[in-house]
């Protein structure tokens, strides 16, 4: 396990994201993005088979007999955190294991907007944030969080799995829950929460219709629900989120998704001038035209809802690559890959904004 534990701590050290081992293979590390591979002696099934048998805790040995994969943390003393996972490919083991900051980075140093505290100090409703897999969801996340921890008296219970970020009390009452530790399951943890007293929720990712109907129920009796969702965009994750339901379910949700959500963030990462990367946000906030969209099943419309929205703390992925390049924290060609339209962009960069929105939610 020494050569392993320097292994993560020369990961660290290097400013890696993530660390991937496999029987075979070079160690590889993520480096701002990129696969890098290290210097160390390459794994061999035996030591691969050593490493996992002292890793993988005993709540999750059980899981990983019958799944063949689990997720769980791992603490390493003067190293730090790492959410692992361990599966198989070819009958043998690998991890991939991303580090988690034992510091929750400020609000400063991700590069977030000040309309996420005041998302964050929301008394009731939910809040997600959304994205695809290793776009920063949960360190934003945590950010918001350590937020109402600095600022409010409130109790907070997370369910995740496993957990990543550690809070300690300051101003809130915190209790973390990771499932197989401390709940069997989510649907458990659930059905469980409501009655431990808490102000504040926080569901490590919404995952099923068990998930969001927690949720919902949650943010219907007064409790602010923090979660993570993945998808591309903010106006996608409503649909993204009905899908989870029959098709005949889907009509009630909508209209109580209406009643409680809060706000939807959506996330990407860019290049940063300089080296190192940052969010872009896509912000929708359920302000009443946005409300409006969702009673009456015009989906379609909350993009050019989200594009109008500005005076309301709200901006399309369009727009917030638009202020990041003219910041000159990114470059317009970054702009344009990361974009969800880059022709409009590219006219907006030569001074041409069309009020195509306006127009479409007339």
């Amino acid at each position: 396990m020494e050569i392993f534990h320097r292994v993560l701590q020369a990961a660290v050290n290097g400013g890696a994201s993530d660390v991937h081992v496999k029987v075979g293979g070079p160690v590889i590390v993520r480096i701002n993005r990129q696969l890098i591979a290290i210097e160390c002696p390459i794994p061999t099934e035996e030591w691969v088979n050593k490493v996992v048998d002292s890793i993988v805790p005993r709540h999750a040995r059980q899981r990983l007999d019958a799944d063949r994969e689990v997720d769980f943390s791992y603490f390493v003393p003067n190293v730090g955190r790492f959410r692992t996972n361990v599966f198989q490919q070819k009958g043998q083991w690998c991890l991939a294991m991303r580090y988690v900051k034992i510091q929750v980075p400020s609000f400063e140093e991700l590069g977030l907007l000040p309309i996420l505290k005041t998302i964050a100090e929301a008394p009731r409703g939910i809040v997600l944030i959304s994205g695809s897999t290793g776009c920063g969801k949960s360190t934003t996340l945590a950010a918001m969080i350590e937020h109402i921890n600095a600022t409010t008296k409130k109790h907070l219970i997370t369910l995740e799995d496993p957990i990543e970020y550690v809070f300690d009390d300051n101003q809130c009452v915190m209790e973390q829950r990771e499932i197989g530790l401390d709940s069997m399951s989510f649907e458990m943890g659930l059905k469980h929460i409501l009655r431990q007293d808490p102000d504040i929720i926080m569901i490590g990712e919404m995952r099923d219709a068990t998930s969001f109907m927690a949720a919902i129920n949650a943010a219907d009796t007064g409790h602010l629900v923090l979660s993570t969702l993945h998808t591309t965009n903010a106006a996608v994750a409503i649909g993204r989120i009905l899908d989870f339901f029959k098709p005949d379910e889907r009509d009630q949700i909508r209209r109580q998704l209406a009643a409680t959500l809060q706000a939807i963030v959506c996330q990407r990462m860019v290049n940063k001038i300089g080296g190192g990367v940052m969010p872009a946000l896509e912000i929708m906030i359920n302000t009443p035209t946005v409300r409006k969209m969702l009673e009456e099943n015009r989906l379609e419309k909350l993009s050019a809802a989200i594009e109008t929205g500005v005076d309301d703390g709200m901006q399309t992925f369009n727009q917030a690559l638009f202020a990041l390049t003219k910041e000159r924290k990114i470059t317009e060609k970054e702009a344009l890959a990361k974009a969800s339209n880059p022709q409009a962009l590219e006219m907006n960069f030569k001074g041409i904004f069309l009020d195509e929105a306006r127009r479409i939610l007339t």
